[in-house]
């Protein structure tokens, strides 16, 4: 039977992502997560929160509903999925090609890497917009 999902309210605001990694890591410690496992879980929340704070409440003209953003953590014994809901301007990330990999470190383009890491990470990341909403779900395995 899948556990009661864990939950955290944040004001997308500099403060956001700090709070999500600390809400993170404490049930990652309470569930017992392999190093790896917890490794990638918080690259891919990071990467994601951060560019959620960074872009998507920055045009004052789509201002409606104050800007929130919901994190939702559930496990059962053979997946964990974490969902991040917000209220910013639509944005598909899985959409989004990333930049060609470089042959060289001269000739890396900054920027635009992080959806390559999180899919790297993940098992799947998937992206809907309902209500409103941006609905970013980020599922790993579980063992």
């Amino acid at each position: 039977m899948p556990s009661q999902p864990d939950t955290l309210d944040l004001v997308p605001d500099q403060h956001a992502v700090a709070a999500a990694m600390q809400w993170l890591e404490g049930i990652a410690e309470r569930e017992a997560w392999s190093p790896k496992l917890n490794f990638g879980l918080s690259l891919s929340v990071d990467e994601a929160l951060t560019n959620i704070v960074s872009y998507a409440f920055d045009d004052p003209s789509e201002a409606g509903s104050p800007p929130c953003v919901m994190l939702s953590c559930s496990q059962d014994s053979e997946w964990i999925s974490l969902e991040i809901v917000d209220n910013g301007r639509p944005y598909d990330p899985t959409k989004t090609p990333p930049p060609p990999l470089a042959a060289t470190l001269d000739d890396a383009e900054i920027g635009g890497h992080g959806v390559r890491l999180m899919q790297h990470y993940l098992h799947e990341l998937r992206y809907a917009r309902r209500d409103g909403q941006n609905r970013l779900t980020l599922i790993v395995r579980a063992a």
